[in-house]
């Protein structure tokens, strides 16, 4: 299997693919911890459980939070 991924995209191709799926799996385990972490709320279990199958929802959970972070730093 590893030799056909590296048949198909090459050195720099294989390479930038699972720099980039270990990259969205370190996001995603940080985005868990992030959701479990928020503070108690109707919906917090509904959230984690979103998390853990449906990957990219702590990718962009990350993302808005960020956004939302920046903008509470503008305002102090």
């Amino acid at each position: 299997m590893l030799q056909t991924f590296y048949n198909n995209f090459g050195f720099l191709g294989s390479l930038a693919i699972a720099f980039g799926g270990f990259m969205f799996t370190i996001f995603w385990i940080s985005g868990i911890a992030g959701i479990c972490n928020m503070e108690e709320s109707r919906f917090k279990n509904l959230k984690m459980v979103l998390s853990v199958l449906f990957p990219p929802y702590p990718f962009f959970w990350i993302l808005f939070d960020m956004y939302h972070q920046s903008q509470q730093m503008k305002e102090k």
